[in-house]
């Protein structure tokens, strides 16, 4: 049986390379946090937080609401819409009234996960969520200072508000707000005192051409279906937006799976002597695809675009490429069969030769040295922050929300300089069906109840069958036709507050401090090969 050794730089490097990426993230948050009532807790430029790496943002909008205070952790799934704060007179119940809609809900954070407090919420009605921290982080002076009781339970690294892995459902947003802010709005909640809270995004839309990226694997499940279908998207948008791929690696010498003397100390989950590697798929070092070979493929897929995409940023043939290799070989027994891959050349129309000269040249997987290309990919994913995967960035900023082509599609138009959006974006952006209204020129992909619906399937213009049972309705249901346009509103701003995307990395959202779950992750040099290893404990 192969054994990792344990060594304290080894822990030392990961939780140094944790703090830094947090950090980084902390940088590119796109989201703002305004408190607009009371006047007393206004700031300019507004409340630093932290977003939720799941849920649906409406990016380029916003949600400003009164806030309740729960008054509780939200764990419960049986939420009392009744207790909490500011508090209401009572209803015919004979009960407090229930928090009225719409409405933004601000929670304790700990007992259970970020996303169960968040599910909690939606489920109660809540349009967005505040998790109010409870400790302060060791390095907030004014934190502490407020809080000298609690000092000694200070966390020394921020929390991350990730996705425990059931968080696909979660359509509301939410933020994490720090404890000496929440505790200033939770005292003005508690004194019946009138709150209300915006909660905006917005991507950087600097010119007329949108530049977006995505972190990946080669054997990422969650990406499949947006690799296999994204193709079309990519060249409607043409010139007007440029796509870059990005093959996520871990630094092996960094995490120490390379020895003094150059051993390869993480067997089959690294090559160049343990320089660069990847987890293990199936978790058997023995067998399977290795990390080895999902570095080769990652290498293999960064060579394809360098030579098919590069030059015009819509890459069909990797696109191509990509799809006959999840179709042809994306299983233990063809994932590094050489026969199965040149099928996967020979039908996307890849020239192999040229491929692996371009893996050679830029340094080879074999020997002890550095490849050029994967040094790259490294140094990217540690300047952007990206911790998670798969990660899709629009014009630089992280998208939040589910891996759609529907989702990137909206992030991607949302991210046009204003008057500059392509006709394609001015069709099927917003669309329920993205995909399909692109391949029918917004034709089609549009569900009943949205405006665009009534003109995009008739070409603009109506029948006059169509006129003639519209002017009925006018004429003889008018109050029928109101409550149809009442609901026909609520669902298109539904659309919109649906339309983009979040992230994939289990968090616990729990009270025990990180240092003892960070440290059963550093039980050896490949800590990021275990289960739930890229999670920071909040």
């Amino acid at each position: 049986m192969f054994r990792f050794s344990l060594s304290l730089a080894t822990a030392a490097t990961l939780l140094v390379s944790l703090v830094n990426v947090q950090n980084v993230l902390s940088d590119s948050v796109s989201s703002k946090l305004m408190v607009n009532i009371p006047y007393s807790l206004n700031k300019d430029g507004g409340y630093d937080h932290r977003e939720a790496l799941f849920g649906i943002p409406p990016y380029g909008g916003s949600i400003a609401q009164n806030v309740y205070y729960a008054d509780s952790d939200l764990c419960d799934p049986n939420v009392n819409t009744r207790k909490g704060f500011p508090r209401r007179d009572n209803d015919a119940s004979g009960k407090m009234a229930e928090w009225p809609s719409p409405f933004i809900l601000m929670v304790d954070r700990g007992s259970c996960t970020f996303v169960k407090k968040v599910r909690n919420a939606q489920r109660a009605g809540a349009a967005g969520v505040i998790i109010a921290d409870n400790s302060c982080l060791c390095s907030d002076a004014a934190c502490m200072a407020l809080n000298p009781v609690s000092a000694a339970m200070c966390e020394s690294a921020e929390p991350i508000m990730a996705d425990d892995g059931s968080g696909a459902d979660i359509s509301i947003p939410s933020f994490l707000m720090f404890k000496h802010d929440a505790d200033a709005v939770k005292e003005e909640l508690k004194k019946d005192g009138p709150v209300q809270i915006s909660m905006a995004w917005s991507l950087p839309n600097p010119d007329d051409r949108v530049e977006y990226d995505l972190w990946t694997t080669p054997t990422d499940v969650v990406s499949r279906d947006f690799l296999n279908n994204f193709k079309v998207v990519a060249q409607a948008l043409g010139d007007r937006a440029y796509f870059t791929p990005h093959m996520y690696i871990y630094d092996g010498i960094k995490s120490h799976c390379q020895g003094n003397d150059h051993e390869n100390f993480c067997y089959t989950l690294c090559t160049n002597n343990g320089r660069y590697c990847a987890t293990d798929p199936d978790n058997d070092l023995d067998k399977g695809i290795s990390g080895a070979d999902v570095v080769t493929e990652s290498l293999r897929r960064l060579c394809i675009w360098n030579h098919y995409g590069a030059a015009d940023g819509v890459g069909e043939i990797w696109w191509d490429y990509v799809k006959e290799f999840q179709t042809r070989c994306n299983t233990p027994d063809y994932f590094s069969n050489s026969d199965c891959i040149r099928d996967a050349y020979k039908n996307s129309k890849v020239d192999g030769d040229m491929v692996d000269r371009c893996m050679a040249d830029s340094g080879g997987l074999v020997k002890d040295g550095s490849n050029a290309f994967l040094d790259v990919e490294i140094s990217a994913q540690a300047t952007r922050g990206v911790v998670v995967v798969p990660t899709a960035f629009v014009n630089t900023a992280a998208i939040r929300g589910s891996l759609t082509v529907t989702n990137i599609f909206d992030a991607i138009c949302a991210g046009f300089v204003e008057g500059s959006s392509p006709d394609m974006c001015t069709k099927c952006a917003r669309s329920p069906d993205a995909l399909t209204c692109i391949k029918t020129g917004g034709k089609k992909g549009w569900s009943s109840n949205t405006a665009s619906s009534f003109s995009q399937d008739n070409g603009g213009k109506i029948s006059t069958h169509t006129f003639f049972l519209t002017m009925v309705v006018v004429i003889g249901l008018a109050g029928s036709l109101a409550v149809y346009y009442k609901k026909k509103t609520q669902d298109e701003m539904r659309d919109q507050v649906r339309g983009i995307l979040a992230e994939y990395m289990p968090l616990q959202d729990d009270d025990d401090g990180g240092a003892g779950r960070g440290a059963g992750m550093m039980s050896n040099p490949m800590g990021f090969q275990r289960p739930g290893a890229t999670s920071l404990i909040g």
